[in-house]
C-alpha cells in the first residue's frame, strides 16, 4: 500500500500553535487544522492524531524566539521536522493581509512545494555553548555601554581625563580621586563606578568558565585548531564554532563566506555590473569577532611566543595552514592600504580570507562521529 505525505506548517508562538496541514501533490487539500496551546502535550495529542491516518508527516515552522524545542521534540519521536528562517520564505507581492491562520497555510503550502529552505539546527549541547559566549558578549555590551555612560556624565560636569589611554591603571586612579560639587552628582559617579566594576566581573567570570568548560565539549579540537591562527583567541574560536558547528558542513570556503553576510552585494543586469557594501547576511555574531581577530593582520607577519604556546601538539598540517594564512592576510593588508582602501574594507576584506582559512584547519581535525 502506498504511504501519502502531509505537510504540516505551524506558525509558532509563546503560548499558541496555528496548524495547517496539505496533503502530498499539487492538487492535494489544503486546509486549517486549528490553533491549540503552545505546550509540547497539546502538539503530542494532534501528531497523534495525524499518526492515525497512516500518512507520512512533514513538519515545518519558521526560526523564532521559542528556539528549537519543538524540532527536537518531533524529531527525537522519528518524524520529520523542518525550520526555516523567516527572510528565505517566498512572499506574495500585493498581499496585505497576514495573521496566524494565513502562516500557516502559507508554511504547509510552500513545504510541500519545496520551496522552503531549512535552516541549520545545532544539537543541544552546542547551542548551550553558544548560549555561554552569548552571555559574554551580553557582558561585554554592558561594560562598553557603562563606560560610555560615565564618560557623559563627567563630561557634562565639566571633567576631562588628560591622560594618554583611557581605562588604564592611571585613568582609574584618576576616576577615584575625583570629587564633585554636589553630593547627588557625587552618588551618581559612584554609582556609575560600580556598575562598570560589577560588568567587568561579570565577564572575567563568564571568560573562566568558557575556558573551564570547552575541554569538555565535543567541537573542542576544532576550538584548539583554529587558535593556530593570529589574531584566534579562545573566545574568537570559540565563538566561531558554537555558532556555525563544525565548519565542515559547509561545502566550499566561498559558501561559508556567503552565509556570514561577507560577500559584496550585486545589483547587475545586462553588461552593466554593480557590487556594493557586504551583505551582511547569516551569523552577526561571527562577523564582528572575525572582524576584530582581522585587526591583528595589519603587523609583520610573525609566530610570537604566545602564538607558538596556543600551537603546541596541534598537527603539522593545522600549522602550517595558519602560517600561509597570516603571510597571506599580512601582505594583503599593505596591499590594499598601499592602494588607499579605507581600513573598515581593509579588514572586511580580511576577515572575509580568514574564514577560509578557518574552513581549512576545520578539515584538518577529526571530530566525534556524534559531533
Amino acid at each position: 500500500m502506498k504511504e501519502y505525505s502531509t505537510f504540516i506548517g505551524m506558525d509558532v508562538h509563546k503560548n499558541s500553535i496555528d496548524i495547517a496541514i496539505a496533503d502530498e501533490g499539487r492538487k492535494g487539500q489544503l486546509r486549517h487544522y486549528g490553533k491549540i496551546d503552545g505546550t509540547l502535550t497539546d502538539l503530542d495529542k494532534v501528531v497523534r492524531k495525524l499518526v492515525s491516518k497512516g500518512n507520512r508527516l512533514h513538519f515545518v515552522y519558521e526560526a523564532g524566539p521559542c528556539g528549537y524545542q519543538i524540532y527536537r521534540h518531533l524529531t527525537a519521536q522519528g518524524f520529520d521536522c523542518d525550520v526555516v528562517a523567516p527572510s528565505r520564505i517566498p512572499k506574495e507581492s500585493g498581499n496585505k493581509i497576514k495573521n496566524d491562520r494565513r502562516d500557516a497555510l502559507m508554511l504547509a503550502r510552500l513545504h510541500r512545494s519545496g520551496d522552503l529552505t531549512p535552516v541549520y539546527v545545532p544539537m543541544a549541547e552546542d547551542e548551550a555553548v553558544r548560549d555561554l559566549t552569548r552571555a559574554r558578549e551580553d557582558a561585554k555590551s554592558d561594560e562598553k555601554r557603562s563606560k560610555q555612560r560615565l564618560q557623559s556624565f563627567l563630561l557634562r560636569s565639566g571633567i576631562r581625563y588628560t591622560g594618554k589611554t583611557t581605562w588604564s591603571k592611571a585613568h582609574i586612579r584618576w576616576l577615584s580621586d575625583i570629587k564633585m560639587p554636589h553630593q547627588s552628582q557625587q552618588v551618581v559617579l559612584q554609582e556609575y563606578i560600580g556598575t562598570l566594576n560589577q560588568c567587568k566581573e561579570r565577564v572575567q567570570r563568564l571568560t573562566e568558565q568558557i575556558q573551564q568548560l570547552l575541554p569538555e565539549w565535543q567541537l573542542f579540537p576544532i576550538v584548539q585548531a583554529l587558535q593556530s591562527m593570529r589574531g584566534v583567541s579562545t573566545i574568537v574560536a570559540a565563538t566561531t564554532v558554537a555558532e556555525l558547528g563544525d565548519l565542515k558542513r559547509f561545502r566550499t570556503p566561498s559558501e561559508l563566506m556567503s552565509y556570514l553576510g561577507l560577500v559584496p552585494s550585486e545589483h547587475s543586469s545586462g553588461p552593466k555590473i554593480k557590487r556594493g557594501p557586504i551583505t551582511k547576511a547569516g551569523n552577526g555574531h561571527v562577523r564582528r569577532v572575525l572582524t576584530e581577530a582581522a585587526w591583528s593582520y595589519r603587523m609583520p607577519a610573525r609566530v610570537s611566543r604566545v602564538l607558538l604556546k596556543r600551537q603546541e601538539g596541534l598537527p603539522e598540517s593545522v600549522c602550517d595552514i595558519a602560517w600561509k594564512a597570516q603571510v597571506r592576510l599580512c601582505s594583503r593588508y599593505r596591499r590594499l592600504w598601499h592602494k588607499g582602501k579605507a581600513k573598515q574594507v581593509i579588514v572586511t576584506a580580511i576577515a572575509r580570507e580568514l574564514c577560509a582559512f578557518m574552513w581549512a584547519i576545520a578539515n584538518e581535525i577529526d571530530v566525534p562521529a556524534n559531533a
